[in-house]
């Protein structure tokens, strides 16, 4: 089914300003993250999954190479049937945005799952923007979840 998630992170990798806001909300998941410093976003995400539970993610990302490339780390508990707790890490790539489109990968990995994400975010008006991913979640037992999802993040 559609899906939207994330690898290390509930959420797409957006472009934010130091100390803006987004909120987003999607096929299966919402988040809402701040750009605390210049390096530093930190983030809450809810994931809705077929057969885990609605899992939930606090996460920071820390920029390595400006926007482009990030460290990921972060807390998922709630994970359902699995009943884990997990503490995971990862990075996420972006490029620079050009005519209103960014595009991003990211991938996360913790005990007991690993999980990727390509997408494209695309600036609709001033502070809205469209995002279309892709998304690979790999429980270490039990089924994968994979899918195309759609959703929208307000910055603020």
């Amino acid at each position: 089914g559609l899906s939207i998630s994330s690898a290390a992170m509930a959420a797409p990798i957006n472009h934010l300003g130091t100390t803006e806001t987004a909120v987003g909300i999607g096929t299966k998941e919402a988040y809402i993250e701040h750009r605390a410093t210049d390096e530093i976003t930190v983030g809450i995400g809810r994931n809705d999954r077929d057969e885990y539970g609605n899992p939930k993610d606090l996460y920071m990302q820390y920029n390595v190479v400006g926007e482009n490339v990030r460290l990921i780390g972060g807390y998922r508990w709630d994970m359902g049937q699995a009943d884990k707790s997990n503490v995971y890490g990862g990075i996420g790539l972006s490029t620079p945005t050009v005519m209103g489109f960014n595009a991003y990968a990211s991938y996360i990995a913790g005990k007991d799952f690993n999980e990727s994400q390509v997408g494209l975010n695309k600036s609709l008006i001033a502070n809205l923007d469209l995002n279309v991913n892709y998304h690979n979640f790999k429980p270490d037992h039990g089924h994968r979840e994979n899918g195309v999802g759609v959703g929208l993040t307000l910055h603020f």
